[in-house]
């Protein structure tokens, strides 16, 4: 028999998937089940991890389960046979490293870019976590604390060890943490220091797209702008997070008459393309200052981010104007 022949017959096609039974460790306790399915099925679509736990598909030690359960440790999980995207579709995620503002092991705090999402999902395929866990392929942990608008920049915390992730969600959750924004705004910001206290709620377009909107029945938000240079017809302002809440700043401004300049969401069309002809194509929302306790030690930190270059070159602009 010819060697071409023996390959013929000694070839096959890679196994299908099967059931896999995987034993939670300490490491990843207390993890919501989607997030922990998408690190073990790394390829698969996100659509088909969500219809495995609605079909019952996924259990956990041997029951129903819904996507938002956090995974105890020794919970028995039950992974299901996952369709890979056609060989050559998805593109790898390209490894990158940020600017580290701080990293211990405990923790690690990014200046992220504006254009950058935090992680893959709603039209992207990966995000800053993805990057950094393509980058530290020895990394064992490597978790988003919080996020931030794909065209906000600046300070985003990561998680290195599970006890950090845990301690600095209980710090949000509780208001023992301070974290500011700068943003540049619509129109003349008259009072010095301010208080927003509106509720919000989220709501779903025609087309798909979430927003949030004022809704005195939502949920409570509060944002302290403080107000930091006049420029005329805009204004450069403080935004101290009192609470977490999606898109705060960008509603609470918004709401106020203050949109913030090349807001897509909820400024106005005319004033983004008139800052793109300037040359600023982007948002104008960068978180700048972060101060908490360290995770694991307490240690008081202050953690700060300049402006990006794109943000101060503007402001200059409106100086000279």
């Amino acid at each position: 028999m010819s060697l071409s022949a023996m390959r013929k017959e000694t070839s096959s096609p890679m196994a299908p998937p099967s059931v896999r039974m995987v034993e939670v460790g300490a490491e990843h306790a207390g993890q919501r089940l989607d997030n922990y399915l998408m690190r073990l099925c790394k390829g698969v679509p996100k659509t088909h991890i969500y219809k495995a736990i609605r079909g019952g598909e996924v259990r956990v030690n041997k029951g129903r389960i819904s996507a938002d359960y956090r995974v105890v440790e020794g919970d028995m999980v039950r992974i299901p046979p996952l369709r890979l995207p056609d060989p050559g579709t998805p593109k790898p995620v390209p490894a990158a490293e940020f600017p580290i503002v701080f990293e211990d092991d405990a923790m690690l705090v990014v200046d992220k870019p504006a254009g950058v999402a935090v992680h893959g999902g709603s039209g992207v395929s990966f995000g800053v976590i993805e990057q950094l866990r393509a980058a530290r392929p020895e990394a064992k942990f490597l978790e988003l604390v919080h996020r931030l608008d794909r065209e906000t920049s600046g300070l985003l915390m990561v998680a290195k060890k599970r006890s950090a992730l845990l301690a600095l969600h209980a710090m949000l959750r509780e208001g023992r943490s301070d974290k500011h924004y700068f943003a540049l705004v619509e129109g003349d910001w008259v009072n010095d220091r301010q208080h927003i206290k509106l509720g919000l709620s989220k709501w779903t377009t025609q087309s798909g797209e979430r927003r949030v909107k004022v809704d005195p029945d939502g949920q409570t938000a509060h944002t302290i702008i403080t107000l930091k240079q006049r420029f005329g017809r805009y204004s450069l302002v403080d935004a101290e997070l009192r609470t977490g809440r999606t898109h705060q700043i960008r509603v609470h401004l918004a709401a106020s008459g203050f949109p913030i300049v090349g807001d897509d969401k909820y400024g106005h069309d005319e004033v983004r393309a008139e800052f793109s002809r300037m040359g600023f194509g982007r948002m104008f929302l960068h978180a700048h200052q972060l101060t908490l306790a360290h995770p694991l030690t307490g240690e008081p930190m202050t953690l700060t981010a300049e402006l990006p270059p794109a943000c101060r070159k503007i402001l200059k602009q409106l100086e000279s104007v």
